[in-house]
């Protein structure tokens, strides 16, 4: 844990759930990560595009960090709590204990995270029925949002479809947890389960699907009490929560939001005045959140529903409150440069050159490329070597999942130089990637001006600058590296009564580090 000096009079304590870790922060009323802690929580992997994790083990690395970042801290001043997670189906049984989602009886993995993909058959088949709810997730549901995960149990394990007692977004998840009120987020139910806000659930598109018991019980399993992301959830901290939790009992909780949303929240409504960026003067439409961890999400906001082919949305409310937003994505970023870095043969020899600098193998590779473009631009060296990044599919502006990646341009060289050109070449393709969904965005009526990055690649900073020189457009990084858990604490700040809207506190607590300007001359 880290630690640096206290000097506001309130804090937020915001929890951030990602596909590895549970970290968790406290912020003050600036904005300020005032404390940091950060556990690994385990993953399951039992066979092809299955994903499984445990909200036992997640609740407690959860209380673990958290109580970490309070040690020492005057209880008395510490004012509200946000959680925000992975948009993982967490499944439990009619006494709310945890419910198997895997052929092996294992209660304990009862989460099928977001990336999981075994829903195939489901979600075509889904998409095939054309419903019009479909038209709010971009014309065709991913196979990462919830439906097509609760067809698969019914179909393939029927014995946990009938002992299942509730179904829960994992952000819902913990603050149901936190309050002991099973209410849902309006972010969560509206991104990946087809609420919308003003008709609720559609009877129409559940019994279509073949999950009409979902309407018999009125919604009970998956939700039919849903709150406004920010609005404080219940009485607060339970006994128990608090207790695990080390806060105090009655703490304000917020409802939460899927960590990517949460990201978009601690960045995009940042005061900007002073740094000469166009979007200065321009709404807050003009801005396009990214947050670039494990996958990318690009979170763009209208006060009109703007329909995008390929990309999800609009969706009223569900990130900040009263306008739309639209979401495009990427399904492997950060899990594909990994992967394509960790599977070389010379990443061996990468590891030991790292090491020995006293680097990361990516601040190596980097340092590596600044040595071999000699007089060039260093995206030019990969003029000869190109990437298509769709290893896991492509969530927008495509929607095709069954796509697959490919490296065009490879020679019989096998050394460190070969490594990096492969590493530059998928940043490029990633970049490229979301340049296609910003074209698609800005085809249907959005028209955005300059990109707010956050999330672990924000830290890469030849994973900024070329997605700063193929889109063309200025990118924003933030004070704080750690913007979703920013973006959490604004909700537990908001729940606390502190703030008058989400508006309010991203505009305080959400602060510009640096910009990141494109090098036009490095475009062709």
């Amino acid at each position: 844990m880290q630690r640096e000096r206290q000097a506001a009079v309130s804090y937020y304590v915001g929890v951030d759930v990602g596909s590895a870790s549970v970290r968790a922060a406290l912020v003050d009323g600036r904005g300020t990560v005032v404390a940091h802690a950060e556990q690994p929580v385990r993953l399951w992997e039992p066979r092809q595009d299955h994903y499984e994790q445990s909200s036992a083990d997640i609740w407690a690395a959860c209380c673990s960090v958290t109580k970490k970042v309070v040690s020492g801290v005057d209880a008395g001043l510490i004012r509200g709590v946000g959680f925000d997670a992975t948009c993982s189906l967490v499944v439990l049984d009619k006494q709310f204990q945890p419910l198997a989602v895997n052929c092996e009886g294992q209660n304990h993995r009862n989460v099928i995270m977001w990336m999981d993909h075994r829903a195939v058959s489901q979600v075509e088949r889904i998409n095939a029925t054309q419903h019009r709810v479909l038209s709010y997730v971009g014309g065709a549901m991913s196979v990462e949002m919830q439906p097509p995960k609760l067809l698969w149990l019914k179909e393939n394990l029927p014995e946990s479809w009938d002992k299942a007692g509730c179904f829960f977004d994992l952000p819902d998840f913990l603050s149901w947890k936190a309050t002991g009120v099973a209410a849902r987020s309006l972010c969560t139910v509206v991104c990946k389960w087809t609420y919308t806000s003003d008709r609720g659930w559609d009877d129409t598109f559940w019994e279509m699907i073949g999950l009409e018991d979902l309407v018999k019980d009125k919604y009970e399993k998956i939700g039919n009490h849903v709150l406004s992301p920010g609005e404080a959830v219940g009485k607060g901290l339970t006994p128990e929560a608090a207790r695990d939790l080390g806060l105090p009992e009655g703490l304000a909780v917020a409802a939460s939001l899927i960590d990517a949303h949460a990201g978009g929240l601690g960045v995009i409504g940042a005061d900007v005045k002073g740094h000469n960026l166009p979007c200065e003067n321009q709404p807050i439409t003009a801005r396009l959140a990214m947050i670039c961890g494990t996958s990318s999400c690009h979170m763009g906001v209208s006060e009109k529903p703007i329909f995008v082919p390929g990309v999800w949305g609009p969706y009223f409310s569900a990130m900040v409150p009263g306008l739309w937003l639209n979401e495009g994505g990427q399904s492997a970023t950060g899990k594909l440069i990994d992967h394509v870095v960790r599977g070389h043969v010379a990443f061996p020899e990468l590891q030991s050159k790292a090491a020995a600098s006293a680097h990361t193998i990516y601040t190596y590779l980097n340092s590596h490329l600044d040595l071999i473009k000699k007089s060039l631009p260093v995206g030019f060296l990969t003029v000869d070597l190109h990437v298509w990044p769709d290893f896991h599919g492509n969530r927008s502006p495509l929607t095709d999942l069954t796509l697959k990646g490919m490296v065009v341009g490879l020679t019989l060289s096998r050394g460190l130089d070969e490594l990096a050109l492969i590493y530059l070449a998928t940043i490029q393709a990633i970049a490229l990637g979301t340049r296609h969904i910003l074209e698609r965005m800005e085809d249907a009526g959005h028209a955005v001006s300059t990109l707010f990055l956050c999330g672990g690649l924000s830290k890469n900073p030849l994973f900024v600058q070329m997605h700063a020189d193929i889109t063309g457009k200025p990118v924003v990084l933030s004070q704080e590296v750690e913007s979703v858990l920013v973006g959490a604490a604004i909700l537990g700040a908001c729940a606390s009564g502190d703030f008058a809207s989400i508006q309010e506190a991203m505009a305080k607590m959400g602060k510009i580090g640096r910009v990141v300007q494109p090098n036009h001359e490095h475009r062709r």
